[in-house]
């Protein structure tokens, strides 16, 4: 199943997508989010075979796709997770993980505009495969990390360099507003063959700048659910960035970070692809929200 949220007479509407259309998965309570509907899995699909079998298909628009997920309470990012990557900014892999948040402000639509931060010239990108927590737990057994996971998403960690580089925890850098866009839906694990198989890819403007395969990562997704969840409880709807490949801006020479103007299109086999506009931000004084 391929699940998200759309925009619908001015108000987001959970979904699952099929047959390249939409179907709301309660079309008589459309109030309920997708991530109220994750912790139910059972119950979440089953409404969505009845969706699709007797349902109003909705016409909509890129545009129209939300993040799958509106209001994670988590936004958790592992750092140096593939091993090209971390030989490519000059360090060892990690023997441990090193994790960072993103804020939940920082959520932002899959084809969203990304904004270019007015206090720095250091934005780059990194395409990233991305759990969602369905039922969630604590001390969760690596074996048994499926049982909470809802399913995988596109997501690109869009970091701003000097700000995380300015402190030992990263998170000025990886927490900007728009920096987190993610969709555009969450595919169920019965629909990927082979999670390892999958490439992912970056490209700016039309440039081919990230190429990788999930099955290079360090620390694996089973292990990254039972890491975090003896910290704390995992909640539905909280999103794992698992790490990037080589490829990044940062680490070119000379660096290739973003400006306004540009397009960076991120994609994952099986999953989806999604285009950020990178616009200059308007930096104006904003009192209450």
């Amino acid at each position: 199943m391929r699940y998200g949220s759309v925009i619908r007479d001015g108000k987001p509407v959970a979904v699952v997508f099929a047959d390249n259309s939409a179907f709301a998965l309660d079309p008589l309570n459309d109030s309920k989010s997708l991530q109220e509907w994750l912790h139910e899995p059972d119950a979440l699909k089953t409404a969505a075979e009845s969706a699709i079998a007797h349902g109003e298909r909705l016409s909509i628009s890129e545009a129209d796709i939300c993040a799958p997920v509106l209001s994670p309470q988590k936004i958790l990012g592992i750092g140096l997770n593939y091993h090209d990557h971390a030989k490519e900014t000059g360090r060892e892999a990690p023997t441990t993980q090193t994790w960072f948040v993103k804020q939940a402000s920082a959520i932002n639509r899959p084809f969203g505009d990304v904004e270019m931060p007015i206090v720095s010239d250091r934005l780059d990108y990194e395409v990233e495969l991305v759990v969602v927590i369905g039922r969630g737990g604590r001390h969760i057994p690596a074996e048994r990390a499926s049982e909470v996971i809802a399913g995988y998403t596109v997501g690109c960690d869009y970091s701003v360099r000097d700000w995380q580089r300015a402190t030992p925890t990263m998170i000025m850098g990886k927490g900007f507003d728009t920096h987190a866009p993610v969709g555009p839906w969450i595919v169920t694990e019965d629909e990927i063959e082979n999670l390892n198989a999958l490439g992912l890819r970056t490209f700016v403007n039309g440039e081919l700048r990230q190429d990788g395969r999930v099955g290079d990562l360090i620390h694996k997704v089973p292990d990254l659910i039972a890491h975090l969840s003896k910290a704390f409880t995992l909640m539905p709807g909280d999103l794992i960035f698992t790490g990037t490949p080589a490829g990044v801006g940062v680490a070119s020479d000379p660096p290739r970070f973003l400006k306004a103007g540009d397009t960076v299109r991120v994609e994952i086999d099986e999953i989806g692809s999604f285009e950020n506009h990178i616009i200059m931000e308007s930096g104006e004084t904003r009192i209450g929200v």
